[in-house]
């Protein structure tokens, strides 16, 4: 690791807020929160663009899911991007590319499956902020307040509430398609803020070669962590590109009304983010991690027999809360093991969170048109969170004892 990207006397003196850089803090949360909120836009739109192209129930699924595999692949990109030219530049340019993206969208028109297909793919350079996001402010700040700083930079996720309080409501407005281009204004204001506000830490890790970039691939651990972010980060942003349909389908609501009862449901899952790297920091990662992975894998099995709207509404909160929480532990631990790899391992294991996502939002679909219910879709996805519960039962007596060992805060 480099020689330090803390201030360690205002650490000692001034607690969190002075043992790093502020600014640089909030333009990473309103960068990450405005990139999330159009990396899942074409969740709340999903019925509106549905109905006017006829979608079936699985090409729905693929058409919400796209972003999210496009935006898994990316983070790799993002990540030895990072690593490589920082992450104030990276951030600037997947920013503009996303802005471009949806501007000719707007102008050009969507008017099949493959275009809102391309366009998905356009929306999953916004996903892979996450890979720019988190680094550029965990660089600053001491490993006793990681789990702090990336949860704070993390709660952009609270984007997607955006997504779905707005553009339902927007489009009934003016069109579905005319959500494209009014995106756009948010997100200019919001590069400009980031532009003035965002700097990158000192002393960052030297380029290193391509290979050098996949090494942490080679160790067990680095898996581990891509494993239970596929199931926590995957299972948030599954549902939330995928709950307006549901709600739709299931109950009947309006596309409105089903946007305001998703909103309600991601917010509670991005409001316990840094909750849950608090909590971490305070009783370790793992076991963070632990009571999430339970809570959550609960809550779906409750979700595939829930019968009415209140009852639905309720365990999806609590399974977004568990899927929050869970999203802050996995990167309380992340830079405690990587530290110097914290670049590249942000992308790895964003990657492995946009690829859970992509499963659920696609095997919805897939389950809502094979067996005319979503239910098989989130009882699999019970289990893979049961799956990892394990996991993580068997791993976390050796990471505290080989790795933990030295760390100055709890794993």
């Amino acid at each position: 690791m480099a020689t330090a990207y803390w201030d360690r006397t205002a650490e000692k003196t001034g607690g969190f807020w002075r043992s790093g850089h502020t600014p640089t803090l909030i333009a990473a949360f309103l960068y990450f929160d405005l990139a999330f909120m159009v990396w899942v836009l074409l969740g709340p739109l999903a019925p509106e663009i549905a109905l006017t192209l006829g979608l079936t129930p699985a090409e729905k699924g693929l058409m919400v899911a796209t972003p999210t595999l496009a935006g898994a692949v990316l983070r790799v990109v993002n990540g030895l991007v990072v690593d490589r030219i920082g992450p104030k530049r990276a951030g600037a340019i997947s920013q503009i590319v996303v802005i471009a993206g949806l501007a000719s969208a707007w102008l050009l028109g969507v008017n099949s499956l493959a275009g809102t297909l391309a366009l998905g793919v356009i929306l999953g350079f916004a996903g892979a902020s996450f890979a720019i996001a988190l680094p550029l402010a965990s660089r600053w700040y001491p490993p006793e307040h990681q789990g702090k700083a990336m949860g704070l930079a993390g709660m952009g996720n609270s984007g997607t509430v955006l997504a779905a309080l707005f553009a339902p409501a927007l489009a009934k407005a003016f069109g579905w398609n005319a959500v494209l281009g009014l995106a756009c204004l948010p997100l200019s204001a919001v590069l400009l803020v980031y532009l003035a506000l965002a700097k990158d830490a000192p002393n960052p890790p030297a380029p290193r070669t391509l290979g050098a970039y996949f090494r942490p691939l080679r160790q067990r651990d680095a898996w581990s962590l891509m494993g239970f972010y596929a199931v926590t980060f995957g299972g948030f942003v599954g549902l939330a590109a995928s709950l307006p349909i549901y709600f739709t389908d299931r109950f009947g609501l309006s596309t409105v009304t089903a946007g305001y009862a998703t909103a309600l449901c991601v917010f509670a899952g991005s409001l316990v983010r840094p909750i849950g790297g608090a909590l971490a920091d305070r009783i370790g990662g793992s076991s963070a991690l632990s009571v999430a992975l339970t809570l959550a894998a609960l809550a779906l099995v409750g979700v595939s027999a829930a019968s009415t709207m209140v009852s639905a509404l309720a365990l999806f909160a609590l399974a977004m809360l568990a899927l929050g929480v869970g999203n802050g532990a996995v990167f309380q631990l992340v830079p405690q093991r990587f530290a110097a790899e914290i670049g590249v391992m942000t992308g790895l294991v964003g990657m492995a969170g946009g690829v859970g996502g992509f499963y659920l939002a696609s095997s919805l679909g897939v389950a809502k048109q094979w067996t005319g219910s979503f239910a098989p879709g989130f009882l699999v996805f019970a289990a893979l969170a049961g799956l990892a519960l394990l996991g993580l039962t068997l791993v976390k007596a050796d990471w505290r004892r080989c790795w933990g060992a030295g760390a100055d805060v709890r794993i």
